[in-house]
């Protein structure tokens, strides 16, 4: 069929057609948003779970959602190299410039010459400026290099502004378990102060499903500051749906076996979905959808899971590494226990903690539970086991 007309986007973080299963955690960050508006803070938000069940794509949902209602929003991706105070020196750039008009109150002055100060200490190449003559403005001083002191001058004073029209301020976080611990740690007394000043300040972190304990270990009280969202594969209504509700806008008609196919085949995955849906609609002749016609787009798409998604995450782990991912992968995606592991490679647990905890940092395995492995990435075992039968 026509792929100008394809309605499946299986790239990287890119928004479906139809995004569904997430309403619950899209209720709460709504709810999140007004209740800050009018003085009543609550928890923040953290999604985590596998790579390819939509992180991403839910948390640009927030991010676009806090940007509709007028607030000072921020998304930034943790892991690229970059500290936190540069992170979000360049995510409020954009969105202070929507605030800096000719008209400005004296509170969103103070604010914009707070993090001008803040982005100074950052940005040593010269002088920044919003246009705006902010010399006789109060404001300043976020340029101390202490990151937790700084970052808390910027949000006051940046609340302080946005409160006046019953606004916000919002920092969205992606791939956050790269922050470093002391990072974690700031943000979750920036969270903490900000509750208990009630302030309008909240903030979305994503990330793999070591995330949780990663933000324990930075501060203990992290389950009264954050709620919690696991993040997984989709029921099978809703698998279904994301498959036929973008062809059905198109004029095209799944079959039902085909259906059933496509979402057995992704075990309701979201990013997979959008795979299988893409190749099975380019591989379809049309009007409609058959089952043999998904059978052939799932073949293709599993193709291009193998070159891409999958083999990507396996080029990075070095030859010693593998052997700890072939290991892992006889027990399926369940997980192992981290002394089978070392059975099955004929070495003691202390032989291969390296290769565990290179692997852990290079984001392809996380820890469960204590004693247990398991991979980030759905159907990772089945990929291993498809190249070295």
């Amino acid at each position: 069929m026509d792929e100008v007309t394809n309605p499946y986007m299986p790239g990287a973080g890119m928004r479906p057609v139809a995004l569904l299963g997430r309403d619950a955690q899209q209720d709460q960050w709504t709810t999140q948003l007004a209740r800050a508006e009018h003085g009543r803070p609550g928890r923040s938000s953290v999604l985590y779970g596998l790579r390819g069940v939509g992180k991403t794509v839910l948390l640009g949902k927030l991010h676009e959602e806090a940007e509709q209602r007028g607030w000072v929003a921020g998304f930034i991706e943790a892991g690229t190299g970059k500290g936190l105070r540069e992170l979000v020196a360049e995510a409020f750039q954009l969105p202070l410039l929507n605030l800096a008009r000719p008209s400005a109150s004296e509170k969103i002055k103070a604010a914009l010459k707070t993090f001008v100060s803040f982005k100074a200490s950052v940005d040593s190449t010269g002088t920044w400026s919003f246009g705006l003559d902010l010399d006789g403005s109060d404001g300043g001083g976020a340029d101390s290099g202490a990151l937790e002191m700084d970052l808390l001058r910027l949000i006051l004073d940046l609340t302080t502004a946005t409160r006046e029209d019953g606004k916000g301020v919002a920092l969205l976080i992606d791939e956050a378990q790269d922050l470093t611990n002391a990072e974690m740690a700031t943000l979750c007394s920036l969270v903490h102060i900000a509750n208990q000043r009630s302030l309008p300040f909240v903030v979305a972190l994503a990330g793999l499903p070591s995330l949780p304990a990663a933000l324990a270990e930075a501060k203990s009280y992290t389950e009264r500051l954050f709620q919690f969202s696991h993040i997984q594969h989709l029921p099978d209504h809703d698998a279904r749906a994301v498959l036929t509700e973008p062809a059905r806008l198109e004029s095209v008609e799944w079959e039902s076996d085909a259906v059933t196919l496509a979402v057995e085949v992704s075990r309701g995955y979201p990013y997979f979905l959008q795979e299988f849906g893409s190749k099975t609609w380019s591989v379809a002749p049309g009007p409609g959808i058959t089952q043999r016609d998904a059978e052939l787009g799932c073949a293709e798409g599993l193709r291009e899971l193998d070159n891409g998604f999958f083999r990507a995450r396996w080029d990075r782990a070095t030859p010693q590494e593998r052997d700890y991912l072939k290991a892992i992968a006889i027990d399926g995606d369940a997980g192992s226990n981290s002394r089978a592991v070392a059975d099955r490679l004929g070495k003691s647990m202390s032989q291969i903690s390296v290769a565990r905890s290179n692997l852990i940092a290079k984001g392809l395995i996380y820890a469960p539970e204590h004693g247990r492995v398991a991979f980030t990435v759905p159907q990772m075992a089945d990929f291993i086991s498809r190249q070295h039968a």
